[in-house]
């Protein structure tokens, strides 16, 4: 099994999380809430508003997500589902677990890191690096920029 961080439309309750759901594709099994250890810019850009993790670490925000504990059969179907290697590299970023604080407990537990594989892109046109730079995404966020689903494409 390997570590996948997603960001966007493959988190619980995003559009495309169902994909993650399918058994007919390998497993998946959500781990932890987590967030990047380094910051990358996540914007939402094209004309059906995909959000896209820009391989340009450094720069932007931390970005939170989800860590998943995904097999191979998965990881190909992702691949071939995210069009990598030409829209979506898959890359490896190291991801702080969070969890979230006991009833009643004092002190959080120290913060886990995980390696993970994610879906980034270094092929993007130069104009997306100037957009706004989000910290975690919802398809129906604040942004105003809704995702428009592949089935309404």
């Amino acid at each position: 099994m390997a570590l996948l961080f997603v960001y966007g439309t493959l988190k619980r309750g995003q559009p495309n999380h169902r994909v993650l759901r399918d058994g007919a594709h390998g497993s998946a099994a959500f781990r932890a809430r987590g967030c990047t250890l380094e910051p990358y810019p996540l914007v939402i850009a094209g004309e059906h508003n995909i959000p896209w993790l820009l391989h340009l670490p450094g720069s932007g925000r931390r970005v939170e997500g989800e860590v998943y504990a995904v097999d191979e059969r998965m990881l190909h179907f992702l691949d071939d589902f995210e069009s990598c290697p030409t829209l979506y590299q898959r890359t490896v970023l190291r991801v702080q677990l969070l969890e979230d604080r006991a009833p009643g407990a004092e002190e959080p537990p120290a913060p886990a890191e995980a390696q993970c594989f994610v879906y980034s892109t270094a092929t993007f046109p130069p104009e997306w690096a100037q957009l706004p730079y989000h910290d975690s995404y919802d398809s129906e966020g604040p942004h105003g920029l809704r995702y428009n689903p592949r089935e309404n494409r």
